[in-house]
């Protein structure tokens, strides 16, 4: 970690490895704290919907505990053709969303939130990164899942590792979002959010 940019208590409401490695990237000094929060799906919720509600969820549970820091939520969903694409859990629901989204169109939209201290309404902002898969046979998906675990990772796919060879193209102003934190977009929250560099 950096040294402080602030005096300003910076926390991360996730327990995502890849949501900590992605905020190192600018530099700030940060903790950690995973939120115990419920990420049902409400009845006929919209993916679009549900990653903001659950990012706002995610912030403001550690906010409460933690009235005087900046707070980071984020949440990351997969939708096909209206449909929530969550985490597989396992090796043959990967190999199943896989082979559901061969050929077609994902669209993984990202939700982050952050709760400055003593403003009553936190920052909220979505971003929606088109994914184009190319048509992949079994046999290509099989030897994916096996060289790379994907059980815990909305639509079964890891961008920044061997999941790239998946796709035809990723279209986003904010490239990051896939991996699961956009930072471009999270950079101008902590900004108007007080959060000042040196």
């Amino acid at each position: 970690m950096s040294q402080p940019a602030t005096a300003t208590r910076l926390i991360l409401a996730s327990s995502s490895p890849f949501r900590r490695m992605l905020l190192e990237r600018l530099a700030l000094d940060f903790e950690a704290l995973s939120p115990d929060i419920d990420e049902t799906p409400a009845a006929n919720e919209q993916a679009r919907d549900l990653v903001q509600r659950l990012a706002r969820e995610k912030c403001l549970a550690i906010a409460r505990q933690h009235p005087g820091a900046i707070v980071i939520g984020s949440d990351q969903v997969a939708d096909l053709d209206g449909a929530i694409i969550g985490k597989p859990g396992n090796r043959e629901n990967a190999i199943a969303q896989l082979l559901n989204q061969a050929g077609r169109t994902v669209f993984f939209h990202t939700g982050v939130c952050v709760k400055p201290p003593g403003h009553a309404n936190p920052l909220q902002a979505l971003v929606t990164v088109t994914t184009r898969f190319r048509r992949l046979t079994r046999s290509e998906i099989e030897r994916y899942v096996d060289a790379e675990d994907v059980t815990g990772t909305a639509g079964s796919i890891k961008s920044e590792g061997l999941g790239i060879t998946l796709v035809e193209a990723i279209e986003s102003d904010d490239p990051t979002a896939l991996i699961g934190l956009p930072l471009i977009r999270l950079r101008e929250m902590l900004a108007r959010a007080g959060l000042k560099r040196p």
